[in-house]
């Protein structure tokens, strides 16, 4: 799976986008960014709270306990705003 980071998120963890297999009991999006935590400390500072992050799966904004399911992409990244 393809993990893309953006902002900050991407600033802290140092690289905009990885490929990862996470394990058989990563179900969700939030799943996901707690285990991605351990990958390095940029991951564990960038993902130390999750519900400062939003998400897409296969490029469609999600809720972070949405399922991954077979996804080949998703996206973290800061809520976004408009001006």
């Amino acid at each position: 799976m393809r993990v893309l980071y953006f902002a900050w998120v991407r600033e802290r963890i140092g690289t905009g986008e990885e490929e990862v297999e996470p394990p058989a009991g990563v179900h969700t999006l939030a799943d996901l960014a707690i285990w991605l935590r351990d990958r390095s400390a940029g991951h564990a500072e960038a993902l130390a709270d999750i519900t400062r992050l939003r998400g897409a799966i296969d490029q469609r904004f999600v809720a972070l306990d949405a399922e991954i399911g077979a996804a080949r992409e998703v996206a973290l990244f800061p809520p976004v705003t408009g001006g």
